[in-house]
């Protein structure tokens, strides 16, 4: 395994498509990191420049300490010569080969000799669970196990970095619940640095160590998933990575250690928020706040809080375990999520308390 450094990428498609925007970031040993973010955002471009499948225009990304790519230096090492090992959206698996030859393909173009190529390629499928299924056709798999092919081949290589481009986006949704489940146990289990590409928040939530948020070549957030979600930077990231109610405010008071009280004229009322971008705000600044759906709690009559709202039910959708509900607070319709065992309808008067602590001020 190595480190993965990438220094003011820059990636142009034309004279006008920059579609990396001198990004840096780096990938430490061992390390899961996902490049997330929607169609477009610079994230497979950035993948593939790592894998030396494009070459930047500016920027420089080394591995394991080495020089792999820099544009002021001219050097751009091939894909053959990088180690790396790559598992693709489609497959990519050949029809007229069984599953080890598949597997095999990579390590006999580099003349491994034979009986260490087979060696290497039983281990890797008994590390993906595909073990006794060597001799089968590779295309009378399931899709999830020909999704496993493919990684298998990547780890037959021993790649000093795995890097993924959406490998489970062609699986349906039970299989792919499932499927990112054993694929991030197993990469960290072998403890392989990778770098994994997704537009699916819930993919880059549960395998990641680290979320590399993008949009339009630029990162705008980077942390563990629980600081993204909980944390966002900017409206961008609150409103790509789960529900959220976004508000536009002014601060009545400039940050406290209490946090910062904002006028939200749409809600008719006053919120204290001590979490995120507090520090520097001055009483009278134009803010943006956040808070997510599930933070908003129904309060009993009387409850004392800072942050108390009445409204009124809109709708009420029941999911089971919760209710997706749309309350009306004055000109404003707040998402909120409510447990399910709670007694709701339209037109319902509900009284909601918020921790400051939930109420996120935005960088933007």
């Amino acid at each position: 395994m190595a480190e993965v450094v990438i220094e003011n990428l820059v990636k142009r498609f034309g004279q006008d498509a920059l579609a990396v925007d001198n990004i840096s970031f780096t990938v430490r040993e061992g390390e899961f990191v996902t490049l997330l973010g929607p169609s477009g955002c610079g994230k497979t471009t950035t993948l593939r420049c790592i894998a030396g499948l494009e070459t930047p225009n500016e920027g420089d990304i080394l591995i394991g300490g080495e020089l792999f790519t820099s544009s002021a230096k001219g050097i751009c090492l091939p894909p053959e010569k990088r180690h790396l090992g790559m598992v693709f959206q489609s497959y990519a698996i050949w029809p007229h080969m069984s599953v080890a030859e598949n597997v095999a393909y990579g390590l006999q173009a580099q003349r491994t000799p034979r009986a260490e190529i087979t060696e290497r390629v039983k281990k890797a499928l008994d590390l993906v669970g595909l073990e006794g299924l060597g001799d089968r056709n590779a295309t009378k798999l399931s899709g999830g196990q020909q999704q496993r092919v493919s990684l298998a081949r990547a780890l037959a290589y021993n790649p000093r970095v795995l890097l993924f481009d959406e490998p489970l986006s062609n699986l349906d949704a039970k299989l792919r619940e499932r499927m990112r489940l054993e694929l991030a146990n197993l990469v960290k289990e072998l403890k392989i640095t990778s770098v994994y590409v997704t537009h699916d928040q819930a993919e880059a939530m549960v395998m990641s160590d680290r979320i590399i948020v993008m949009k339009d070549g630029r990162i705008q957030q980077e942390g563990n998933p629980h600081a993204t979600y909980n944390e966002p930077a900017n409206s961008f990231v609150a409103d790509f990575i789960g529900v959220a109610n976004i508000m536009e405010g002014k601060a009545a008071e400039g940050d406290s250690a209490s946090g910062v009280w904002v006028e939200i004229p749409d809600l008719g009322a006053r919120l204290l928020c001590s979490s995120g971008a507090r520090e520097g705000v001055q009483a009278g600044a134009d803010v943006l706040i956040t808070v997510r759906p599930e933070y908003i709690l129904l309060a009993e009559n009387g409850a004392a809080d800072q942050n108390r709202l009445e409204g009124e039910v809109r709708e009420a959708v029941y999911l089971g375990e919760t209710w997706d509900c749309l309350i009306q607070v004055k000109d404003y319709s707040l998402r909120v999520h409510v447990r399910g065992d709670a007694e709701l309808r339209p037109g319902q008067s509900v009284s909601m308390a918020i921790s400051p602590a939930k109420c996120v001020l935005l960088k933007d």
